[in-house]
Formats: structure tokens, sequence, C-alpha cells
């Protein structure tokens, strides 16, 4: 039978013909047939798109296929070119600066394999005979694991801000985090003991300089274990301060000393066995991307930096409730050199674990105390006993399980970049204009029950209300954000006016008279057998807030003002004649997301137009009388902001300024100051991402 196969095999491959093409040259026929398309037409063949013509270009060509670019391999440690023993101290400071500034680079949003793994040494850390470079190269591979499991667990960062791919890299997990720290604790214990012996010694400098770099790197790797805790409190993040002081008074030392490593050659240090090509061929086949690395002084600057934000996350702990959690976001993301792995511990700090808030409380739980601290519904306040019925119980219980992926999706929009921010905060009015419907629906629901207490309690419009403050919120946010990303136009500085402050003071106001009327009705029970007792007038809750909002109304019904004197006289020019960008098509698409909340309703373009012709109409046309009354709007938006509680935030005080400069400048206008046609108009945000301070040249 095998014979019989055999035969038959050799009788096929004996009778089968070798194959023959009969090739044909189309070049002619394609550029006749190309005569036939206009100018800027394609040919899209049903198995032939733009995607297949792009990957087609993409592939093997050198100059969008980073593969192709130099592609090997380097055999340094095959070789024994590589110095794996009898390094000299120079050249271990300077091996480890030029690693730390690639992880610099790395954490800037370059790949793993044009940074960090561009080092030879991290491809058989254990063939390293030099103690203090094989326990650094173990650490940094533990660090990078450490940064990566923050950035995973976080999921706030995007293709433009950091790249986790490991290329075929392993993390070496049968070292335990114990052993590493052990191993650096015996580096630097064996260098502290060599410089004692050789007190006079010509290298001691270096020694200590070798030394500060370890401790540094081992306090580094420290402190992201710290903040790695599944469960986080104000009292653990002691520890963790101190770390954090004790790695930042390193810096000085460790800028002071990158001397005392070896005079670098060129950009890559290929000596110190640094290849840039070694990875190429793990790239994908996308356009090559030049990956510069920061020198080792703005490297350590970057640390300095990192651990200073490091430190203001750490009063992340001290937020018990969920508003102040998410101001201390807010704030926090105004740092605009907030890099991944800040912006990552920020998330796992506060949600260690899915929906747990410092690993320890609900996050259903802390909304429902944000939901009774901010309006008090009677649902949720224990003595009045409603949540006794069961239906009232599991209503509750189904609305606040809704609410909890729109909160917590808030407050991780806070940890991504700012222009993905703006797309994300788009896309959750819609959640949230849910919740609206959904809330309307349940107060109406729960009113049944409240009403028939004893005094009668009104349930309407408290959750509702508490949702259409969050609402307002997430929309002043998306507008504000389109200044810190230069999208406006200066003729669309004014859109804010009118439109959500208004809301939000309104918002505010009905809370703070709900909490009010239950104060005094508590009070008038409390009271009923201590008539002769005086009565203490209690603060409003909300104050504070109410008086930003107004100050933020003044100050935006300035710019509304200025603005509009501006384009009378010619110093501001609004689209007219376009098709396509005409003042009404930019302000329609400023304002589409809006288009999915139902409360506040949408403010349309018609409404803005008639709202600056009275105003327009109310000044006679006369800038003068506009500059005047936006000279006002800044003084009074100044004195309502220097009645906020002391001590000021550094936004409030950045506010003042701006306050009190444009309020000069818009007094010199309408005194007829610099108000000829040669006179230019300038907009500085340097003060404020926000609003600008106004400029005359």
């Amino acid at each position: 039978m095998e014979t019989d196969c055999k035969s038959i095999s050799n009788q096929k491959n004996e009778s089968t013909p070798n194959p023959s093409y009969n090739w044909k040259d189309v070049t002619p026929e394609f550029f006749d047939s190309i005569k036939e398309l206009e100018l800027g037409e394609l040919l899209h063949g049903y198995f032939f798109g733009l995607f297949e013509a792009m990957s087609a270009i993409e592939i093997m060509d050198p100059k969008m296929d980073a593969g192709m670019m130099c592609n090997r391999e380097s055999k340094a440690i095959k070789l024994k070119d590589l110095k794996l023993s009898d390094l000299s101290v120079s050249e271990q400071i300077s091996i480890i600066d030029v690693t730390l500034a690639c992880l610099v680079s790395w954490l800037e949003g370059h790949s793993l394999a044009q940074t960090v793994f561009t080092n030879l040494y991290f491809q058989k850390p254990y063939e390293i005979e030099v103690v203090p470079l094989k326990a650094f190269c173990i650490c940094i591979y533990k660090i990078i694991e450490e940064i990566r499991d923050f950035a995973n667990r976080a999921q706030v960062f995007e293709e433009e801000d950091f790249q986790p791919a490991l290329y075929n890299y392993h993390y070496f997990n049968e070292i335990s985090v114990t052993r590493v720290i052990g191993m650096m604790r015996e580096v630097d214990e064996t260098i502290s003991h060599k410089l004692k012996s050789n007190a006079n010694s010509d290298e001691n400098e270096s020694y200590i300089a070798l030394n500060t770099r370890i401790k540094f790197v081992r306090l580094f790797f420290q402190i992201l274990l710290s903040f790695n805790r599944r469960e986080n409190h104000s009292s653990s993040m002691g520890e963790t301060q101190r770390l954090l002081t004790t790695c930042g008074l390193l810096i000085p030392s460790l800028i002071n000393t990158v001397d005392k490593g070896v005079p670098k050659v060129g950009h890559w240090c290929y000596d110190l066995g640094f290849d840039p090509l070694i990875n190429q061929k793990l790239l994908p086949p996308t356009f090559p991307r030049y990956t510069k690395i920061k020198p080792a002084e703005e490297a350590y600057v970057y640390f300095d930096s990192l651990l200073t934000r490091l430190k203001q996350i750490c009063k992340l702990t001290n937020c018990v409730t969920y508003i102040s959690a998410l101001e201390c976001f807010i704030e926090l993301g105004h740092n605009n050199h907030l890099c991944i792995v800040s912006r990552s511990i920020m998330q796992t700090l506060y949600f260690p674990q899915p929906n747990r808030v410092f690993g320890t409380q609900d996050f259903e739980d802390c909304l429902k105390e944000w939901a009774k601290a901010f309006i008090a519904p009677p649902s949720l306040i224990p003595r009045l006993n409603i949540l006794s019925n069961s239906q009232a119980k599991d209503c509750i219980h189904n609305f606040f399980d809704h609410c909890t992926r729109p909160f917590a999706g808030l407050i991780q929009i806070c940890g991504h970049n700012k222009a993905r921010q703006r797309d994300k905060l788009a896309h959750l009015m819609e959640d949230f204009s849910a919740l609206q419907d959904e809330s309307q629906r349940v107060d109406a629901f729960l009113h049944s029950f409240s009403s028939k207490l004893d005094p009668p309690r009104e349930h309407l419009a408290s959750f509702s209300t508490w949702i259409i403050y969050h609402t307002i919120r997430i929309m002043i946010m998306y507008l504000l954000s389109g200044f810190e990303l230069e999208l406006y136009s200066p003729h669309e500085y004014q859109y804010l006016y009118q439109f959500l402050y208004g809301w939000l003071v309104s918002t505010l106001n009905r809370a703070d008279n709900v909490l009010l009327g239950n104060d005094s009705l508590v009070d008038s029970q409390k009271n009923r057998t201590k008539r002769n007792k005086p009565k203490k007038k209690k603060p409003h809750p909300y104050s504070q807030e109410i008086i930003m909002c107004h100050a933020m109304q003044s100050l935006t019904g300035a710019y509304f003002k200025t603005l509009i004197g501006f384009q009378l006289e010619g110093k501001i020019r609004t689209p007219k004649h376009a098709k396509f960008d005409n003042e009404k098509v930019r302000y329609e698409h400023r304002f589409a997301a809006f288009s999915a909340v139902a409360v506040p309703p949408p403010f349309s373009y018609n409404e803005f137009q008639m709202t600056r012709c009275q105003i327009r109409d109310s000044a006679s046309g006369d800038s003068g009388v506009l500059y005047l009354n936006s000279c006002e709007l800044f003084h009074q938006a100044r004195c309502l902001l220097d009645t906020i509680a002391q001590p000021h935030s550094q936004q409030v005080l950045d506010l003042i300024k701006v306050c009190k400069t444009n309020f000069v400048t818009m007094k010199l206008l309408a005194s007829g100051y610099m108000r000829g046609p040669d006179v230019s108009l300038d907009f500085d945000f340097t003060t404020n991402s926000h609003f600008p301070i106004l400029k005359l040249s």
C-alpha cells in the first residue's frame, strides 16, 4: 500500500507541468483610463479600497514602514562587545542617567521599544556582573510593571498619551518586590561602607553620585508601591508623603552630579550599550516616529515636577464626599503638565477597586450621602422611614444603581487629556439627560409616600434638581474646555453669557431653600418645649457657591458687552459670507452637544442674536457706553470674588487679577483713550486659561 501511494505521487509530479504565467503590461492602459477621471476623483474597486491602498503603500516602504529603517538586531551581548563587568563608576552613572531619561520619554508617549529597551543591558540583566547596574535594571523593570498596572487599571490614556506594549520583554516575576527593594538596599549599604572605608579617595564624589541614583530609584519604586494599595486612607498617606519628601530632596544632587558620568559623544550613547534601532523589527508597519530622548538634567526636572504632583494628589484622601473629590479632580486637572502617571494614580487612588471609594465605601452609598447632603430628599432621611416600604426601597436602589456609571464616568473623564475630555463630556451629557427623565419619574413616585407624612413633605424635583446641577456643571466644563484647547475665535468668547450660570444659580437657590426649610422644620419641632430660647439665624448652605456663580455671571456679562463694543468698532469681525462658516453655523456647531439635554433648554442662535441686539440698542450703538457697562461688571465680579471666604484658592486669585486688569482697560476705553482704528486688540490667557486679560496696543 505504501509503495502504491509513492507511485501515484510520482505519477502526479511527472504529469503536472511547470506553472507558466502570461504577464501583460497594463501601464499604457492604466494611464489611458485615468484620463477619464477628474482631478481629485478616485476609482474604488470592491476588493481594493482606501484601506488596502494605504496598506500597500505602508508595508516595506521606508518612508512609511518603521520596520524597514535599518532593520537589524544588535549582537553586542553575543559578541561580548558589551561590557558586562569592570564598568567604572562614571559609566554606571551615565547608563543610569540615560535610562531614566528614556523612562521619561516613554511616559511622554513614546514606545518602550524606542526608549527604555534601547538599553542593551535590559536584554539579559542576569548576565550583568556589576551588582549596582544589575539591581538597577531589575528595579526599572519593576517600575515599568507598576506604571503599566496603574495605567491599565485607570484606563485614562489614549494612543497619543501612553504606549503600554511590552514587545516580548518580561518582568522577571520570579523576583519578588521585597527582594528587589532588598537588592537596592544592599547596593546602598555596600557603597556607603566603601565610602566610609575610603574616606579620602578621589572617587568618593562619583560613588556618592552613584549611591544617590540607586537610592532615588529605590524610593521612587517604593512610592509607586505605596500608591498601589487596594485600600487608601488619609492615615496611610503619611508614609507615602514621607517617601515623596525624601525622594524630592535627592533631585538637586542628581542634577548637580550629571557631569560625573562619561562625556557622551553624539545623541545616543552607543559605547555605553544603547542602540536606537535594536527593536525596529518589533515595531508595527507604521509611519516612523522620531524619538527624542531628553537630556538627563531635563529628565530629573521632570521627576521633580512629578513628585510635586503626587504630593498634591495625596490630599485626595481627605475628600470624604463625592463633590469634594470631584472638585479636587477638577483642580488637579487644571495642571497642564499632568502626566499619565499622575492621572492614573489619581484614578486608582479614588477607585482602587471598581465602585469602591478608597477601597472601603460602596460608590452607591457615597452618591446617596452626597444627594442627601445636597438637597435632603425625604426618601433618604432615615427618621422619615420612607425606605421601610419595599417598593420605595427598590425604586431608590435602582435609581442610584443607574447613577453609578455616569457619576463614575465623570470622575474618570477628569483623568483624560484635555482633548479627550471634551469628546467624552459630550457623550456624558446624553447619560445625564437619561438620568433627568428617570429622576423625574422617581420623584413623582416617591412623592406619593412623602405627601402622606405628618407634616407632608414635597419630594418633587428633589433628585431631578440634583441631576440638573451636575448636568449644568458638565455643560460648563464642556464650553470652558474649548478655551483651553484654543478652539474658539475671538467673536465666540461671548457665548457663555446668560445661559448656564443663571440656571446654576436657580438650581443652587432651590437646594438652598429646601435645606433651610428642612432645618427650620426640625428646629420648630425641637423648640415646642423651649419657646423662650432665642433663635439663631443659620447660614445658607450654598451661599459661597452662589456668590461664585453671580461673580461668573458678571464676568461673562462684562466680556459680552466688551466684545459687542469691539465688534461695533471693527476690532473683531464676525464671519458672514461663507456658506458653511458664518456665525450661525458656528454657534449651532458649538452647542450641538447640548441638544440631547432637556434641562436647561437649548438657547437658540435667534435668542442669542436677539439678546445681543437688545444690548446694542440699549447703548444706542455707542461702544463707549458698552465699555462703561463692562467696566462696572468687571468691578462687580471682583467685589463678589473678594467676599468669598478666605483663604482664596489660586483660581479665585487669578480671576481677581483678571477683573482688576480688565477694569482698568475698560475704564480707559470708556474715557475715549486708545479707541482709534490703528489700535490692535489681544487676548492674554496666561493668567487664566478660560477668561483672558484684554490688552490694547
